[in-house]
């Protein structure tokens, strides 16, 4: 989407403390849609229960309308990098559905991603969703106070491009998160240690590793959002909210919640996760 970016503003425990709650409802919403998920439903009805657990939270829809995006989540299969509509394309075995979602509530956004296995896959689509998980927690360990930019950034692309020789997206970054959905910094997934802005304590970012299985390139459809590999193979995203401390940085959303869920669902594959 879009970026509008201001100064980088450091939060308050008080505004953390927010912040961690409404990631957290993203993960409480993600792990319902793993509950569901299953061949022959579309994300047009994903999109339909999202808003309506959003809007039983007294939230809003962070996406929706948000220059013009017209629906609550971004859908994003196959070969889809981000920003997917939803559509009434049923769902089949094989596919990667990654969903992106947000929740503005009390004045702050949660909003993060997590992509789905439906099914078998070959050992290489497994292999590539293993991996863009694996990275993110590796740019989450450069994520504390300073650090720099370029240390996430690095982390991520060291641990896809470099050692599988997969497509690091470069028209896409993760950003700052607060009060908007996009603050200062952005947040590449490649780049070279010690370079960019300085991370300083309580700077709440959202670090999304986008990965092609092949190259990078990508190009962006005729709607204006929905962005595409240009080779046409598959691409993976996942995204946390995180809060920059010393030491260690605090995960501000949950996937234990999410991962949980998806073992209840015989309809998903998590065969990555054991490997």
């Amino acid at each position: 989407m879009s970026r509008r970016y201001n100064m980088i503003i450091q939060k308050t425990d008080a505004e953390i403390a927010i912040m961690k709650t409404n990631a957290t409802l993203v993960s409480q919403l993600l792990a319902e849609v793993a509950k569901v998920l299953k061949p022959g439903m579309t994300t047009l009805q994903i999109d339909a229960l999202c808003k309506t657990f959003i809007m039983d939270q007294k939230g809003v829809p962070t996406f929706l309308n948000f220059h013009g995006y017209p629906f609550t989540i971004c859908a994003s299969v196959n070969d889809v990098v981000v920003h997917g509509f939803p559509n009434e394309k049923e769902l089949k075995d094989g596919d990667i559905v990654s969903i992106d979602v947000g929740i503005t509530r009390d004045g702050y956004v949660g909003e993060h991603a997590y992509s789905f296995i439906l099914g078998e896959v070959s050992d290489e689509i497994s292999q590539l969703v293993k991996v863009t998980k694996e990275a993110l927690y590796k740019g989450i360990e450069q994520a504390i106070a300073g650090n720099r930019v370029g240390d996430i950034a690095f982390a991520i692309q060291q641990h896809t491009e470099k050692k599988y020789g997969y497509g690091v997206v470069r028209e896409l970054v993760g950003h700052g998160l607060g009060k908007t959905m996009h603050e200062d910094p952005q947040v590449p997934n490649y780049g070279r240690r010690g370079t960019g802005t300085k991370l300083n304590e309580n700077v709440v970012l959202a670090i999304e590793p986008m990965i092609n299985m092949g190259k990078k390139e990508v190009y962006t459809e005729e709607d204006g959002w929905t962005i595409r590999t240009a080779d046409g193979l598959p691409s993976v995203h996942f995204e946390h909210d995180v809060c920059v401390k010393k030491g260690k940085a605090l995960i501000l959303s949950d996937y234990s919640l999410i991962e949980a869920a998806e073992k209840t669902n015989s309809n998903l594959n998590i065969a990555y996760q054991l490997a």
